[in-house]
Protein backbone atom coordinates (compact mmCIF):
# COMPACT_ATOMS: atom_id res chain seq x y z
CA UNK A 1 0.00 0.00 0.00
CA UNK A 2 0.89 3.21 -0.84
CA UNK A 3 1.87 5.29 2.30
CA UNK A 4 -0.60 8.50 2.94
CA UNK A 5 1.05 11.40 3.97
CA UNK A 6 1.56 11.67 7.46
CA UNK A 7 -0.80 14.87 7.50
CA UNK A 8 -3.64 13.13 7.05
CA UNK A 9 -7.11 14.99 6.82
CA UNK A 10 -9.33 15.47 9.94
CA UNK A 11 -11.69 13.69 9.63
CA UNK A 12 -9.13 10.62 9.10
CA UNK A 13 -7.44 11.88 12.24
CA UNK A 14 -10.64 12.15 14.27
CA UNK A 15 -11.80 8.44 12.77
CA UNK A 16 -8.48 7.06 13.76
CA UNK A 17 -8.70 8.02 16.85
CA UNK A 18 -11.94 7.39 17.73
CA UNK A 19 -11.29 3.99 15.98
CA UNK A 20 -8.23 3.32 18.85
CA UNK A 21 -10.38 4.38 21.68
CA UNK A 22 -12.76 2.15 20.72
CA UNK A 23 -10.46 -1.09 20.00
CA UNK A 24 -11.37 -4.39 20.94
CA UNK A 25 -9.99 -3.42 24.99
CA UNK A 26 -12.60 -5.77 26.85
CA UNK A 27 -11.42 -9.29 24.73
CA UNK A 28 -7.87 -8.40 25.34
CA UNK A 29 -8.23 -7.72 29.54
CA UNK A 30 -9.15 -11.27 30.11
CA UNK A 31 -7.37 -13.12 27.35
CA UNK A 32 -3.91 -14.81 28.14
CA UNK A 33 -2.01 -14.49 24.56
CA UNK A 34 0.62 -17.42 26.11
CA UNK A 35 -2.75 -19.86 25.34
CA UNK A 36 -1.70 -19.35 21.83
CA UNK A 37 1.91 -20.50 22.25
CA UNK A 38 2.62 -24.13 21.40
CA UNK A 39 0.84 -26.90 18.84
CA UNK A 40 -2.30 -26.47 20.38
CA UNK A 41 -3.20 -22.63 20.64
CA UNK A 42 -6.69 -21.33 22.08
CA UNK A 43 -8.84 -19.80 19.35
CA UNK A 44 -11.52 -17.53 20.19
CA UNK A 45 -14.88 -16.80 17.94
CA UNK A 46 -13.96 -14.50 14.92
CA UNK A 47 -15.31 -10.92 15.16
CA UNK A 48 -15.43 -8.48 11.77
CA UNK A 49 -15.29 -4.84 11.81
CA UNK A 50 -15.85 -2.20 10.31
CA UNK A 51 -12.79 -0.67 11.18
CA UNK A 52 -9.79 -3.25 12.72
CA UNK A 53 -8.80 -2.19 16.17
CA UNK A 54 -4.96 -1.07 16.10
CA UNK A 55 -2.79 0.39 18.62
CA UNK A 56 0.51 2.05 17.38
CA UNK A 57 3.70 2.68 19.03
CA UNK A 58 5.56 6.29 18.41
CA UNK A 59 9.07 5.43 17.21
CA UNK A 60 11.58 7.41 19.07
CA UNK A 61 14.53 5.35 18.38
CA UNK A 62 17.71 4.03 20.94
CA UNK A 63 19.72 7.04 22.58
CA UNK A 64 23.81 6.86 22.25
CA UNK A 65 24.01 4.15 25.13
CA UNK A 66 20.71 2.21 24.82
CA UNK A 67 20.35 -1.11 23.89
CA UNK A 68 17.46 -3.88 24.28
CA UNK A 69 17.74 -5.80 26.85
CA UNK A 70 18.66 -9.82 27.42
CA UNK A 71 17.59 -13.12 29.22
CA UNK A 72 20.02 -13.89 31.93
CA UNK A 73 23.54 -15.30 31.47
CA UNK A 74 24.04 -12.89 27.94
CA UNK A 75 25.24 -9.42 26.98
CA UNK A 76 24.34 -7.40 24.07
CA UNK A 77 26.08 -4.75 21.86
CA UNK A 78 25.43 -2.49 18.57
CA UNK A 79 27.27 -4.13 16.13
CA UNK A 80 25.60 -1.74 13.74
CA UNK A 81 24.34 1.80 13.78
CA UNK A 82 22.88 3.98 11.50
CA UNK A 83 21.72 2.04 9.04
CA UNK A 84 19.28 2.20 6.48
CA UNK A 85 16.16 -0.20 7.09
CA UNK A 86 18.32 -3.04 8.04
CA UNK A 87 15.79 -6.20 7.02
CA UNK A 88 17.96 -9.38 6.94
CA UNK A 89 21.80 -10.57 8.46
CA UNK A 90 23.52 -13.12 6.42
CA UNK A 91 26.98 -13.80 7.68
CA UNK A 92 29.31 -15.42 5.72
CA UNK A 93 31.99 -18.40 5.97
CA UNK A 94 34.54 -16.06 5.89
CA UNK A 95 33.43 -13.84 9.47
CA UNK A 96 31.93 -11.32 7.15
CA UNK A 97 28.22 -10.05 7.54
CA UNK A 98 25.88 -8.82 5.03
CA UNK A 99 23.08 -6.42 6.35
CA UNK A 100 19.87 -6.04 3.63
CA UNK A 101 19.02 -2.78 3.99
CA UNK A 102 15.36 -2.90 2.59
CA UNK A 103 11.87 -1.35 1.78
CA UNK A 104 9.09 -2.18 -0.08
CA UNK A 105 7.60 -0.80 -3.25
CA UNK A 106 4.92 1.62 -3.45
CA UNK A 107 2.78 -1.13 -5.98
CA UNK A 108 -0.59 -1.37 -4.09
CA UNK A 109 -3.18 0.45 -5.13
CA UNK A 110 -5.46 2.45 -2.35
CA UNK A 111 -8.86 0.83 -3.49
CA UNK A 112 -11.46 1.36 -0.30
CA UNK A 113 -12.22 4.30 2.05
CA UNK A 114 -10.14 1.43 4.83
CA UNK A 115 -7.05 0.74 3.10
CA UNK A 116 -6.72 5.08 3.30
CA UNK A 117 -7.17 5.06 6.85
CA UNK A 118 -5.04 2.20 7.43
CA UNK A 119 -2.40 3.13 5.35
CA UNK A 120 -2.25 7.08 7.50
CA UNK A 121 -1.81 5.25 10.72
CA UNK A 122 0.17 2.75 9.83
CA UNK A 123 3.09 5.21 8.15
CA UNK A 124 2.80 6.66 11.85
CA UNK A 125 4.55 3.67 13.40
CA UNK A 126 7.49 3.72 10.76
CA UNK A 127 10.78 5.56 11.40
CA UNK A 128 11.41 8.93 8.49
CA UNK A 129 14.97 6.54 7.30
CA UNK A 130 14.59 5.75 3.83
CA UNK A 131 15.52 2.33 2.81
CA UNK A 132 18.93 1.66 1.40
CA UNK A 133 17.72 -1.02 -1.22
CA UNK A 134 21.09 -2.67 -1.00
CA UNK A 135 23.33 -4.64 0.64
CA UNK A 136 25.93 -3.57 3.50
CA UNK A 137 29.08 -5.76 4.73
CA UNK A 138 30.42 -5.29 7.99
CA UNK A 139 33.79 -6.94 8.45
CA UNK A 140 35.20 -7.46 12.16
CA UNK A 141 38.48 -9.56 11.96
CA UNK A 142 38.86 -10.29 15.88
CA UNK A 143 35.11 -11.01 16.73
CA UNK A 144 34.78 -8.55 19.29
CA UNK A 145 31.56 -7.35 17.79
CA UNK A 146 32.82 -4.08 16.44
CA UNK A 147 33.51 -4.22 12.53
CA UNK A 148 36.61 -2.61 11.66
CA UNK A 149 35.13 -2.15 7.72
CA UNK A 150 31.63 -1.22 6.70
CA UNK A 151 31.28 -0.81 2.89
CA UNK A 152 28.27 -0.96 0.42
CA UNK A 153 28.70 -4.36 -0.78
CA UNK A 154 25.98 -4.18 -3.66
CA UNK A 155 23.68 -0.85 -4.59
CA UNK A 156 20.38 -0.01 -6.43
CA UNK A 157 18.57 -3.29 -5.82
CA UNK A 158 14.94 -3.76 -6.31
CA UNK A 159 13.57 -3.89 -2.67
CA UNK A 160 16.03 -7.11 -1.69
CA UNK A 161 15.41 -9.31 1.38
CA UNK A 162 16.58 -13.05 1.24
CA UNK A 163 20.39 -13.58 0.48
CA UNK A 164 21.79 -17.24 0.87
CA UNK A 165 25.75 -18.26 -0.68
CA UNK A 166 25.91 -21.15 -2.44
CA UNK A 167 29.69 -22.15 -3.56
CA UNK A 168 30.83 -19.02 -5.07
CA UNK A 169 27.12 -17.98 -6.29
CA UNK A 170 25.55 -15.48 -3.78
CA UNK A 171 21.65 -15.06 -4.54
CA UNK A 172 19.56 -11.92 -4.04
CA UNK A 173 15.89 -12.35 -3.40
CA UNK A 174 14.82 -8.56 -4.54
CA UNK A 175 11.07 -8.40 -4.92
CA UNK A 176 10.53 -9.19 -8.69
CA UNK A 177 13.28 -11.88 -9.40
CA UNK A 178 16.39 -14.22 -7.81
CA UNK A 179 19.66 -12.37 -8.50
CA UNK A 180 22.96 -14.25 -9.06
CA UNK A 181 26.38 -13.24 -8.26
CA UNK A 182 29.77 -14.21 -8.78
CA UNK A 183 31.65 -14.01 -4.94
CA UNK A 184 35.16 -14.05 -3.90
CA UNK A 185 35.87 -14.73 -0.50
CA UNK A 186 37.19 -11.69 1.17
CA UNK A 187 35.65 -9.82 -1.93
CA UNK A 188 33.71 -6.33 -0.25
CA UNK A 189 32.09 -5.04 -2.95
CA UNK A 190 30.35 -6.29 -6.14
CA UNK A 191 29.71 -4.15 -9.08
CA UNK A 192 28.77 -6.30 -11.52
CA UNK A 193 25.08 -6.70 -12.60
CA UNK A 194 24.26 -10.04 -11.55
CA UNK A 195 22.33 -12.21 -13.96
CA UNK A 196 18.44 -13.51 -13.16
CA UNK A 197 17.79 -16.57 -12.44
CA UNK A 198 13.99 -16.88 -11.80
CA UNK A 199 11.20 -14.03 -11.90
CA UNK A 200 9.21 -13.50 -8.86
CA UNK A 201 5.69 -12.28 -8.24
CA UNK A 202 6.43 -8.64 -7.90
CA UNK A 203 3.23 -6.26 -9.40
CA UNK A 204 1.67 -4.49 -10.25
CA UNK A 205 0.06 -4.85 -7.01
CA UNK A 206 2.94 -6.26 -4.64
CA UNK A 207 1.28 -6.65 -0.91
CA UNK A 208 3.85 -8.60 0.71
CA UNK A 209 6.93 -7.24 -1.63
CA UNK A 210 8.79 -9.21 1.08
CA UNK A 211 10.89 -12.61 -0.55
CA UNK A 212 12.71 -14.67 2.15
CA UNK A 213 15.59 -17.45 0.68
CA UNK A 214 17.07 -20.41 1.92
CA UNK A 215 19.05 -23.16 -0.15
CA UNK A 216 18.64 -26.96 0.48
CA UNK A 217 21.54 -28.43 2.18
CA UNK A 218 23.17 -29.83 -0.85
CA UNK A 219 23.02 -26.64 -2.35
CA UNK A 220 21.08 -27.68 -5.12
CA UNK A 221 17.30 -25.79 -4.46
CA UNK A 222 16.41 -22.64 -3.66
CA UNK A 223 13.13 -21.92 -1.51
CA UNK A 224 11.64 -18.54 -1.65
CA UNK A 225 9.09 -17.21 0.91
CA UNK A 226 6.11 -15.68 -1.64
CA UNK A 227 3.48 -13.81 0.45
CA UNK A 228 -0.06 -12.89 -0.26
CA UNK A 229 -1.18 -10.01 -2.20
CA UNK A 230 -3.48 -9.11 0.20
CA UNK A 231 -4.53 -9.67 3.51
CA UNK A 232 -7.61 -11.53 2.39
CA UNK A 233 -8.19 -12.10 -0.99
CA UNK A 234 -9.60 -8.24 -1.37
CA UNK A 235 -7.68 -7.66 -4.40
CA UNK A 236 -8.96 -10.60 -6.06
CA UNK A 237 -7.83 -14.26 -6.49
CA UNK A 238 -5.92 -13.46 -10.08
CA UNK A 239 -3.42 -11.46 -7.83
CA UNK A 240 -2.85 -14.31 -5.53
CA UNK A 241 -1.96 -16.61 -8.44
CA UNK A 242 1.61 -18.60 -7.11
CA UNK A 243 1.35 -16.54 -4.21
CA UNK A 244 0.78 -17.57 -0.45
CA UNK A 245 3.28 -20.12 -0.77
CA UNK A 246 7.07 -21.21 -0.54
CA UNK A 247 8.39 -21.86 -4.23
CA UNK A 248 11.22 -23.83 -4.98
CA UNK A 249 13.86 -23.28 -7.86
CA UNK A 250 16.21 -25.42 -9.75
CA UNK A 251 19.60 -23.49 -9.03
CA UNK A 252 21.21 -25.19 -12.38
CA UNK A 253 18.29 -24.00 -14.63
CA UNK A 254 16.06 -21.77 -12.58
CA UNK A 255 12.88 -23.62 -12.91
CA UNK A 256 10.13 -23.03 -10.61
CA UNK A 257 7.24 -24.41 -8.87
CA UNK A 258 5.12 -24.09 -5.87
CA UNK A 259 6.37 -26.25 -3.05
CA UNK A 260 3.65 -25.78 -0.49
CA UNK A 261 0.75 -23.35 -0.65
CA UNK A 262 -1.79 -21.59 1.68
CA UNK A 263 0.75 -19.97 3.87
CA UNK A 264 -0.45 -15.70 3.64
CA UNK A 265 3.13 -14.84 4.23
CA UNK A 266 5.90 -16.89 4.94
CA UNK A 267 8.70 -14.21 6.09
CA UNK A 268 11.73 -16.09 6.88
CA UNK A 269 12.91 -19.96 6.20
CA UNK A 270 15.77 -22.05 7.78
CA UNK A 271 16.33 -26.00 7.63
CA UNK A 272 16.24 -28.10 10.86
CA UNK A 273 19.72 -29.01 10.89
CA UNK A 274 19.21 -32.71 12.52
CA UNK A 275 16.64 -33.62 10.17
CA UNK A 276 17.38 -31.34 7.13
CA UNK A 277 13.33 -30.69 7.06
CA UNK A 278 12.51 -27.32 5.72
CA UNK A 279 10.61 -24.56 8.38
CA UNK A 280 9.29 -21.20 7.91
CA UNK A 281 7.46 -18.57 10.01
CA UNK A 282 4.82 -16.60 8.73
CA UNK A 283 2.38 -13.83 9.35
CA UNK A 284 -1.06 -14.66 9.59
CA UNK A 285 -4.15 -12.87 8.27
CA UNK A 286 -5.77 -9.65 10.05
CA UNK A 287 -9.06 -8.35 11.04
CA UNK A 288 -10.85 -11.31 13.03
CA UNK A 289 -10.18 -9.66 16.42
CA UNK A 290 -6.89 -8.94 18.50
CA UNK A 291 -6.43 -12.87 19.24
CA UNK A 292 -6.70 -14.23 15.29
CA UNK A 293 -4.92 -15.51 13.72
CA UNK A 294 -1.59 -16.91 15.35
CA UNK A 295 1.44 -16.48 13.68
CA UNK A 296 3.23 -19.51 13.39
CA UNK A 297 6.55 -21.41 13.28
CA UNK A 298 6.09 -24.70 11.02
CA UNK A 299 7.59 -27.61 8.86
CA UNK A 300 6.96 -27.01 5.61
CA UNK A 301 5.87 -29.92 3.90
CA UNK A 302 5.93 -31.08 0.10
CA UNK A 303 2.49 -30.34 -1.73
CA UNK A 304 0.50 -29.05 1.48
CA UNK A 305 -1.76 -26.88 1.57
CA UNK A 306 -1.59 -24.69 5.27
CA UNK A 307 -4.99 -23.10 4.81
CA UNK A 308 -4.90 -19.22 3.25
CA UNK A 309 -7.33 -17.45 2.28
CA UNK A 310 -10.15 -20.47 3.26
CA UNK A 311 -9.08 -21.55 6.97
CA UNK A 312 -6.77 -21.03 9.41
CA UNK A 313 -4.92 -23.01 11.74
CA UNK A 314 -6.11 -26.12 9.87
CA UNK A 315 -9.98 -26.34 9.18
CA UNK A 316 -11.11 -23.71 10.79
CA UNK A 317 -13.19 -21.00 7.94
CA UNK A 318 -12.37 -18.00 7.38
CA UNK A 319 -16.35 -16.42 7.17
CA UNK A 320 -15.02 -14.08 4.84
CA UNK A 321 -14.02 -15.80 2.09
CA UNK A 322 -16.47 -15.76 -0.95
CA UNK A 323 -16.94 -18.07 -2.75
CA UNK A 324 -16.15 -20.98 -0.17
CA UNK A 325 -13.71 -24.09 -1.33
CA UNK A 326 -14.75 -26.72 1.17
CA UNK A 327 -12.52 -29.31 -0.36
CA UNK A 328 -9.28 -27.74 0.05
CA UNK A 329 -10.22 -26.46 3.59
CA UNK A 330 -10.56 -30.22 4.37
CA UNK A 331 -7.40 -30.86 2.77
CA UNK A 332 -5.31 -27.98 5.13
CA UNK A 333 -3.19 -28.90 8.03
CA UNK A 334 -2.57 -26.93 10.90
CA UNK A 335 1.22 -25.35 11.45
CA UNK A 336 3.33 -27.15 13.57
CA UNK A 337 3.58 -24.42 16.42
CA UNK A 338 1.57 -20.89 17.00
CA UNK A 339 3.66 -18.02 18.19
CA UNK A 340 0.65 -15.98 19.52
CA UNK A 341 -1.51 -12.91 17.64
CA UNK A 342 -0.23 -10.77 15.30
CA UNK A 343 3.54 -10.90 16.27
CA UNK A 344 4.43 -10.64 12.85
CA UNK A 345 7.48 -13.11 12.86
CA UNK A 346 10.56 -11.96 10.09
CA UNK A 347 13.10 -13.59 11.65
CA UNK A 348 14.15 -17.22 12.01
CA UNK A 349 17.22 -19.13 12.65
CA UNK A 350 18.54 -22.17 14.11
CA UNK A 351 21.25 -22.36 16.59
CA UNK A 352 23.60 -25.24 16.83
CA UNK A 353 26.83 -22.94 17.92
CA UNK A 354 28.49 -23.23 21.24
CA UNK A 355 28.74 -19.17 21.35
CA UNK A 356 25.86 -19.03 23.56
CA UNK A 357 24.26 -21.05 26.57
CA UNK A 358 23.71 -24.42 26.41
CA UNK A 359 20.20 -24.05 26.97
CA UNK A 360 19.36 -22.10 23.98
CA UNK A 361 21.35 -24.96 21.68
CA UNK A 362 19.71 -26.65 19.00
CA UNK A 363 16.04 -24.59 18.62
CA UNK A 364 15.21 -21.86 16.71
CA UNK A 365 15.55 -18.08 17.29
CA UNK A 366 13.03 -16.02 15.93
CA UNK A 367 12.45 -12.46 15.48
CA UNK A 368 8.96 -10.63 16.42
CA UNK A 369 8.28 -7.55 14.45
CA UNK A 370 5.18 -7.06 16.58
CA UNK A 371 2.10 -6.00 16.51
CA UNK A 372 -0.26 -3.48 15.36
CA UNK A 373 -3.61 -4.55 15.04
CA UNK A 374 -4.89 -5.27 18.31
CA UNK A 375 -4.89 -2.41 21.93
CA UNK A 376 -2.33 -4.44 23.82
CA UNK A 377 1.22 -4.91 22.33
CA UNK A 378 2.53 -8.26 21.39
CA UNK A 379 5.40 -9.74 19.87
CA UNK A 380 8.48 -6.63 19.75
CA UNK A 381 11.09 -9.22 21.07
CA UNK A 382 13.20 -12.29 19.75
CA UNK A 383 12.07 -15.52 21.61
CA UNK A 384 13.92 -19.25 21.48
CA UNK A 385 11.78 -22.07 20.95
CA UNK A 386 13.47 -25.47 22.09
CA UNK A 387 13.99 -28.45 19.78
CA UNK A 388 14.28 -31.92 20.78
CA UNK A 389 14.13 -34.71 17.85
CA UNK A 390 13.46 -31.90 15.21
CA UNK A 391 10.68 -31.15 16.33
CA UNK A 392 9.63 -27.99 18.90
CA UNK A 393 9.44 -29.30 22.62
CA UNK A 394 8.56 -26.71 25.05
CA UNK A 395 7.17 -22.92 25.44
CA UNK A 396 8.54 -19.82 23.62
CA UNK A 397 11.23 -18.19 25.56
CA UNK A 398 12.56 -14.37 25.52
CA UNK A 399 15.73 -13.35 24.85
CA UNK A 400 15.91 -10.03 23.51
CA UNK A 401 13.36 -7.60 24.44
CA UNK A 402 13.25 -4.13 26.11
CA UNK A 403 12.47 -2.63 22.57
CA UNK A 404 8.97 -1.27 23.62
CA UNK A 405 9.48 2.52 25.37
CA UNK A 406 6.21 2.20 28.34
CA UNK A 407 3.03 1.82 26.52
CA UNK A 408 3.03 4.16 23.58
CA UNK A 409 6.25 4.40 22.38
CA UNK A 410 9.25 2.07 21.05
CA UNK A 411 12.69 2.08 20.09
CA UNK A 412 13.01 -0.62 17.62
CA UNK A 413 11.22 -3.42 16.12
CA UNK A 414 13.56 -7.14 15.57
CA UNK A 415 13.24 -8.34 11.91
CA UNK A 416 15.82 -10.98 10.80
CA UNK A 417 17.95 -13.09 13.55
CA UNK A 418 21.16 -15.11 12.19
CA UNK A 419 24.25 -16.79 14.18
CA UNK A 420 27.67 -15.51 13.30
CA UNK A 421 30.76 -17.64 12.86
CA UNK A 422 31.85 -17.55 16.59
CA UNK A 423 28.39 -18.32 17.78
CA UNK A 424 26.67 -15.17 18.46
CA UNK A 425 22.99 -13.57 18.08
CA UNK A 426 22.62 -11.35 15.28
CA UNK A 427 19.37 -9.50 15.32
CA UNK A 428 18.39 -6.82 12.80
CA UNK A 429 16.26 -3.82 14.06
CA UNK A 430 14.60 -2.08 10.89
CA UNK A 431 13.21 0.67 13.10
CA UNK A 432 16.22 1.15 15.00
CA UNK A 433 18.79 1.12 12.32
CA UNK A 434 21.15 -1.35 13.87
CA UNK A 435 22.54 -4.63 13.97
CA UNK A 436 23.02 -6.02 17.91
CA UNK A 437 25.06 -8.55 18.95
CA UNK A 438 24.02 -11.07 21.58
CA UNK A 439 26.74 -12.96 23.24
CA UNK A 440 27.09 -15.37 26.52
CA UNK A 441 27.68 -12.58 29.57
Amino acid sequence: MMAPSRTAPAWIALLSVSMLALAGCQDEETFDPQSQIGPNPALPAPKQYLLPPMHLAKPIGWGANETPKVAAGLKIQAMARDLANPRVVYPLPNGDVLVVESGGPDTEPTTRPKDLIMGWIMSYAHGDTKAGNRITLLRDTNGDGVPEMKTIFIDHLNSPYGVVLVGQDLYVANTDAIMRYRYTEGQTQITEPGTKLTDLPGGPINHHWTKALAASPDGSLLYVGVGSNSNITENGMEAEKDRAAVWEVDRASGRSRVFAGGIRNPTSLAFEPQTKVLWAVANERDELGPNLVPDYLTSVREGAFYGWPYSYFGQHVDPRVMPQRPDLVASAIAPDYALSSHVAPLGLAFNTGAGLPDSYRGGAFIGEHGSWDRDRFNGYKVVYVPFQDGKPSGKAQDVVTGFLAGEDSVHGRPVGVAMDRTGALLVADDLGNAVWRVTTQ
